[in-house]
């Protein structure tokens, strides 16, 4: 509750006049039916037209005063709730930022999503439905019944008895299902999860003929998900039917008293309309009230959920944004040292990366080599500070990578991704998402240098649009643009991540020509399947299994290292590799 208040208390005046209206609107209606029992009583019983219609007038004066601060009360309650979810998703959205790709891997792509959206709206609609209803319904209740009090005490039991089986009833159902909703949130995470999984994995099961299981796991998640949601829907179905029959048994037995007192004289015909008036009120106010409580119930889960995102522990590197002319920027060499690294993404006993120690001058180049899973790419992950790594120390020019800022790593390393990435927009939008503004000229000479102006210009240059993930390109002209997008700016150190594996070999031979002519001689790390790509490397690291099995040449691997020896010679026939 505390974490919602935190973000309505922005709006204070906002949020105190939402209800505050609303409780005006609350008393004209709870005017309404005291002005109907007097037409009764006095104008239609003395036939007094005069009277009448000037008690008309003040209905109508209710009726349209009560609109207006009906709609007020909806503004104000509306704008505070919309805005106070929208500071929610900022922050969170910031949140996810921050957390460690290790943090964010743990909980999920789709749990961030629902939290983001789903929870988010829950409390938007909590926040909107408590200044609406919190005071305005007991408020009502209560008042509805003091006004029958005042026009009968006698009858006016019936409604203490019927408020009473209402709230009983309220509170049966709702223990019965509040705890199931969450049960439902749960099950929904599962089913998005499952979602996820499979459209991202989509060729691969179909790869596998695993369709059929797939979709038959899927279909016992959902169904799971739908029983709950029926069954749960089925017992809250019941509030409105009982709520009903118990108010109008109340309604029923308050006209037979109220019948009674009527020939007794004690209260007269308008009085017992009246009387009915209030007693439906109540029952439309006790209906709202449930809703509101269910409605809440779905937000506080949501709460606690989104606390909980916003409660974990940020990357312990620095936020702090860097000036992009900055002097330590300027300066940066490109010289990396890793000493004794070892990571676990489990952070177990069992390390993905063991006692890894290395060096490589600014200006030479890395290649990176070793069968699938060994760890190539955990190794750049390590680098540039996606993830912290276990034990040992990652330095960048002589300083621990924990240290230096998000900006300053975004600026040093020029990153290509093992699996070329790009946003909707244009290509220029995704050229420039450093914080840099690059001229066209140093967009195009960054594209040439990747081999993709020409396909850029065919598709109608640097305003050529970029769908969702780079759909509208095939994979090769997608690893090319990433290239050209790690280009901008001239890092100090540029990170090919398998970069090339979409290409052919005249397309590869060009490229890496174009990026061993770099005028700014970044550090060049190369992780790549083809041992051809890294034979001109000043070192080239072997992986197996999270270890380093060689670290040399070419031709120093190959003749002391049989892993090396074995990866190069799958690739090329003995006989021509010892002609070379």
């Amino acid at each position: 509750m505390s974490f919602i208040i935190h973000y309505v208390k922005q709006y204070k005046l906002r949020a105190f006049l939402a209800p505050l209206f609303k409780m005006l609107e609350a008393i004209f209606e709870l005017l309404v039916p005291l002005v109907m029992a007097s037409i009764i009583n006095k104008g239609i019983k003395s036939a007094d037209t005069h009277f009448i219609i000037r008690m008309s007038g003040v209905l109508l004066f209710l009726a349209i005063a009560g609109l207006l601060f009906s709609i007020t009360a909806q503004y104000f309650s509306a704008y505070v709730a919309v805005y106070s979810a929208a500071d929610i998703r900022r922050d969170i959205f910031e949140k996810i930022l921050s957390l460690s790709q290790g943090t964010k891997d743990k909980i999920g792509d789709e749990v961030l999503t629902t939290r983001i959206t789903s929870d988010v709206n829950q409390i938007q609609n909590g926040i909107n439905m408590v200044l609406r209803l919190f005071l305005r319904s007991p408020f009502i209740v209560v008042g509805a019944t003091i006004m029958a009090f005042v026009i009968d005490v006698k009858s006016a039991l019936i409604f203490i008895a019927a408020v009473i089986v209402l709230s009983l009833i309220v509170f049966i159902i709702m223990k019965y299902t509040l705890p199931r909703y969450k049960t439902i949130a749960a099950r929904l995470e599962k089913v998005l999860h499952a979602t996820s999984e499979n459209l991202e994995g989509a060729r691969v099961l179909r790869a596998f003929c695993q369709v059929d299981e797939e979709k038959e796991a899927f279909e016992n998640k959902t169904n799971n998900l739908v029983q709950m949601q029926l069954h749960t829907g089925k017992v809250s179905a019941l509030l409105n039917p009982v709520t009903y029959v118990v108010v109008n048994i109340g309604v029923v037995v308050l006209i037979y008293m109220a019948s009674g007192r009527v020939n007794d004289g004690h209260i007269l015909q308008g009085d017992v309309v009246a009387l009915v008036n209030y007693m439906g009120q109540i029952l439309v106010e006790l209906i709202k009230l449930a809703n509101l409580i269910v409605i809440l119930m779905k937000a506080f889960p949501s709460a606690d959920r989104v606390r909980e995102i916003m409660s974990m522990k940020s990357d312990e590197r620095c936020q702090d944004k860097l000036p992009i002319n900055s002097t330590a920027i300027d300066g940066a060499k490109g010289s990396i040292s890793l000493k004794n690294v070892s990571f676990s993404y489990t952070g177990g006993n069992e390390m993905d990366i063991e006692n890894i120690s290395l060096d490589i001058p600014a200006g030479s180049t890395l290649g990176i080599i070793g069968g699938t899973g060994s760890g190539k790419s955990t190794i750049i992950k390590l680098l540039n500070h996606t993830f912290d790594a276990t034990s040992g120390v990652v330095e960048i020019d002589g300083q621990d990578v924990r240290k230096l800022t998000d900006s300053y790593l975004a600026y040093t390393f020029g990153i290509v991704p093992q699996r070329a990435s790009l946003f909707s927009g244009t290509i220029r939008s995704n050229m420039t998402m450093k914080d840099v503004e690059p001229s066209d000229d140093e967009i195009k000479t960054a594209l040439n240098i990747a081999q993709a102006l020409d396909f850029v210009e065919e598709k109608g240059g640097l305003e050529a649009e970029v769908t969702a993930k780079g759909s509208n390109f095939s994979g090769g002209q997608r690893q090319r643009l990433t290239i050209a997008r790690a280009l901008i700016g001239k890092p100090r150190v540029l990170v090919l991540d398998d970069s090339s594996s979409a290409l052919d070999l005249a397309t590869e031979a060009r490229l890496k020509k174009a990026l061993e002519a770099l005028p700014w001689k970044p550090t060049m790390i190369i992780v790549s399947q083809r041992a051809s790509s890294l034979l001109s490397a000043d070192q080239i690291m072997v992986l197996e299994d999270g270890r380093c099995v060689g670290l040399g040449t070419h031709k120093h691997l190959l003749e002391s290292c049989p892993t090396y020896s074995e990866i190069y010679y799958c690739q090329y026939p003995r006989e021509e590799a010892l002609g070379e």
